[in-house]
């Protein structure tokens, strides 16, 4: 009993072991609340949210950085597509070229061969072997037209065998820039995904109601931009009665005999109502033709969706859609806002005429149809259709006319 008494382990006077699990773990946890006490202390302030007009300031940046993104994506589109035709091309040649090459490589083996299996003779035994001296010469001229047949094959073979070796060359150059094209049209793809996903996570994050107010300020931006558009109205409708005025008293002025038709273009939404030459070759009768195609097919495609990179007929981005419009018209525009602002005539936006194309944003990475009133026809952006919509929108970058 005394021996087993001895091996009982000691307490306190509480009555609780001074090695206790339960100590250890109480122990444990207050270390861990003072550590996360501490690390809250320290962390950095939370972000603060922004407020819906810093959140429509930003959707409206990226969407202007996917428009940009867009055209480089249209930019390389086209030149990947180029390549490939280019690569295509080249390849054929050199195809056609090979069995050219082939053919001479033939011809060069068969008299290789016929000269093996008959042997050679020099001349004195030649002549020796001959039936007559009549035969020798005739054989002899035969060989001499047989050594210059040869020759002119092997000639052939040798340009044959250059021309490959250039187009070979010119296939691997024409490759080397498809591959480049390609890298662009990935990279050009990748960043608009990126800028149409960054605006979409920010609009994602807006409440209900941060939403209703975002929508308040968008149409107080468009009522803004409309009431701009109606000023401009008036301004070409008064500038347009008084061309007419002056036209009725020119026409009242002259003698009977020598009043005629000055032709002069009254069609609604001109800058000046003259319809006066326009400098870019073209009547403004004629041009006025080519416009009414335009925006008539402009029209109709309103209500079709925006997709950036399309260019009909099912949806559209802003230059896909000018590019189509005055295809109609029999002008073949190019497919970016970048290159399409250098065509035509440079105009004001007080000349503006129907037809004619405004750029905005110094980036000028979008472009819609002026239809008059200070109105265009535009393919606005993602999630957006085909629309009429005020010119003062966006801030204007110019003007051109195309034809």
């Amino acid at each position: 009993m005394l021996a087993l008494a001895s091996h009982r382990k000691s307490r306190t006077r509480g009555g609780v072991r001074t090695n206790s699990p339960a100590v250890g773990l109480t122990t444990a946890a207050l270390a861990s609340v003072t550590l996360l006490s501490t690390q809250s202390a320290n962390a950095a302030p939370a972000e603060p949210r922004p407020s819906v007009e810093e959140v429509q300031k930003k959707v409206d940046d990226l969407y202007r950085q996917a428009g940009g993104a867009t055209q480089q994506y249209n930019k390389a589109k086209e030149a990947t597509e180029k390549q490939k035709r280019t690569v295509g091309r080249v390849l054929d040649e050199v195809a056609k070229r090979a069995d050219k090459l082939n053919e001479a490589r033939r011809t060069l083996g068969g008299f290789a061969s016929a000269q093996y299996r008959e042997g050679g003779l020099g001349q004195t035994a030649a002549l020796l072997f001959a039936d007559s001296p009549q035969a020798y010469f005739e054989q002899t001229q035969m060989m001499d037209r047989l050594a210059d047949r040869q020759r002119g094959v092997l000639a052939d073979y040798q340009a044959q065998q250059a021309a490959a070796a250039k187009e070979r060359a010119q296939a691997a150059k024409s490759l080397e820039s498809l591959t480049a094209s390609q890298a662009a049209l990935r990279t050009s793809k990748e960043n608009v995904q990126k800028k149409l996903g960054a605006a979409r996570a920010l609009l994602s994050r807006l409440t209900a109601e941060e939403q209703q107010r975002l929508a308040a300020l968008e149409r107080k931006k468009e009522e803004e931009a409309r009431r701009k558009a109606e000023a401009r109205a008036k301004e070409e409708a008064r500038a347009k009665a008084e061309a007419e005025r002056l036209r009725e008293q020119q026409q009242a002025a002259e003698p009977p005999s020598a009043g005629t038709d000055t032709g002069t273009d009254t069609s609604p939404g001109t800058g000046t109502g003259t319809g006066t030459d326009t400098g870019s070759g073209t009547s403004g009768g004629g041009y006025a033709t080519k416009a009414a195609k335009v925006l008539a097919f402009a029209r109709a495609q309103i209500g079709k969706p925006y997709v950036w990179g399309a260019s009909g007929p099912s949806s559209y981005d802003c230059s896909g859609l000018t590019q189509a419009a005055w295809r109609e018209a029999g002008v073949q525009l190019p497919r970016t806002t970048w290159e399409q602002v250098e065509v035509g005539t440079r105009v004001s936006t007080g000349d503006l005429l129907p037809g004619d194309l405004v750029f905005f944003y110094d980036d000028i990475s979008h472009v819609g149809i002026y239809i008059g009133d200070g109105m265009m026809i535009h393919a606005p952006k993602p999630g957006a259709n085909v629309r009429e919509e005020s010119i003062y929108y966006m801030p204007i970058y110019g003007s051109v006319r195309p034809a």
